[in-house]
Order: C-alpha cells, then sequence, then structure tokens
C-alpha cells in the first residue's frame, strides 16, 4: 500500500482527499501544515505527498523547495491557484505535477498513478491484441484509430486489462472506480460497460471475445490464450 501525505490547512480538504484515495489502496497521513510535514518526513518515509500551497508560516511553494532539497519524494502540488505563473513557479520549485482546485477525482488519481510510475520506471501504456491505452494521456486506440473515452470508461477498461480473468463484482468496480462515497449503482456499470462495447465495436475491435458478462456477478476480460 502506497503511503499518500496530504498536506493542507483545511481539514475539509484532508478528509475530503482521503474519503477518496482510501478505497484505492492509498494509506493516507494527513497533515495539517508545511512545518509538520517536514517534520513527518525528518521520522517517517512517504511514497508521494499531495501539497496545498496557501498555508500560513510556510507556503506550499517553500515547502516543496525544501523537501525536494532533502527527499527524493514525488510531490503534485494542489491549489486553487491556477495561473500560469503559479503553475511554472511551483514545477520549478520542484513539484512533479500541478492540479488546480477544484478538482476531478478520476483525473487526480490518474496523475498520481502516473507520478509513481515514472517515478518507478514503469511504462505508462497497456497493449492488448492492437488496443493500446496512454495511462498518462487517458488515451485509447486500437490500430491507431482513436477510441473516445470517458475517464470512468478509461479506468474500466484499464483495469480488466490489467486483471486477464479475474471476474470483477459490480460492487467492486464501484468501489474501485466510483469511490464508497459516490451516488451510483449496479446500472451505472452495466451503461459504461455497454457504452465501452460499442465504441470498441465501433473501430472494429472483436471486444464481445474478451470483454464477458459474468452472470449474476458482474464482468471479467478474458484472455482466450492462458
Amino acid at each position: 500500500m502506497k503511503k499518500i501525505l496530504l498536506v493542507d490547512d483545511e481539514t475539509r480538504m484532508l478528509d475530503l482527499l482521503s474519503l477518496y484515495l482510501t478505497p484505492r489502496g492509498y494509506n493516507c497521513i494527513k497533515i495539517s501544515s508545511a512545518l509538520k510535514a517536514i517534520c513527518y518526513l525528518e521520522k517517517e518515509k512517504a511514497d508521494i505527498i499531495l501539497l496545498d500551497v496557501m498555508m500560513p508560516e510556510m507556503d506550499g511553494w517553500e515547502a516543496c523547495k525544501e523537501i525536494r532539497k532533502n527527499w527524493d519524494i514525488p510531490i503534485i502540488m494542489l491549489t486553487a491557484r491556477s495561473e500560469k505563473n503559479d503553475i511554472v513557479k511551483g514545477l520549478k520549485m520542484g513539484a512533479d505535477d500541478y492540479i488546480s482546485k477544484p478538482f476531478d477525482e478520476e483525473e487526480l488519481t490518474a496523475r498520481i498513478d502516473a507520478v509513481l510510475r515514472r517515478q518507478a520506471g514503469h511504462p505508462a501504456f497497456i497493449d492488448f491484441n492492437g488496443l493500446s491505452l496512454n495511462e498518462d494521456s487517458f488515451d485509447v486506440s486500437y490500430k491507431n484509430q482513436h477510441i473516445p473515452v470517458t475517464p470512468k470508461e478509461f479506468s474500466l477498461l484499464a483495469l480488466l486489462l490489467k486483471n486477464h480473468n479475474k471476474v470483477f463484482t459490480r460492487e467492486h468496480l464501484l468501489t474501485t472506480i466510483w469511490g464508497y462515497a459516490a451516488p451510483t449503482e449496479d446500472r451505472t456499470i452495466d451503461s459504461h460497460v455497454r457504452n465501452l462495447r460499442d465504441k470498441l465495436r465501433k473501430t472494429g475491435f472483436p471486444v464481445d471475445d474478451y470483454l464477458t458478462t459474468v452472470w449474476g456477478l458482474g464482468y471479467k476480460w478474458m484472455d482466450k490464450d492462458s
């Protein structure tokens, strides 16, 4: 389980981030100031940091600069300051990415995953019989034909492609992709799967050979060669 340091002086934001990221397999450590975050890092390790900018005592820019001096930990700045010069300043201070509030939850997790992959040197591509997914850009294509998908459809397809022959219940998919607190129902999954199948079929990909319904349970991606 990856440990993610959430640094923000707003308790509500810390709780919201933790509520969303914990079901996705992150061990969330909530810290209310940049100085406390630095003190924490002097004693404990973390895999990645989500860092607010506007905080008392020490702002996120200074904190980023200080952390970068002493630790090689990926930093994503998460802030309401979205002007171009603010973004450039954050990146120059050593941040690995910069996300503006309010943020899209799916984009946030995708960016966290992308930064961690780059840190670990893992490729961002998933390929299956000509079907290609780029997890950094959320692009899907089949034999060089672009397939327009929503972030949720992308996450659903990526999860299935990474877990050949594993049955995912609708409840599991809802929890993993939408989160515990999302006001969704089982038919939401069915609707997304139906749309995904339609989009893949239109490009000529034989989706019905692979994306199968397990009646009474959910869905799985069958690898016919295994």
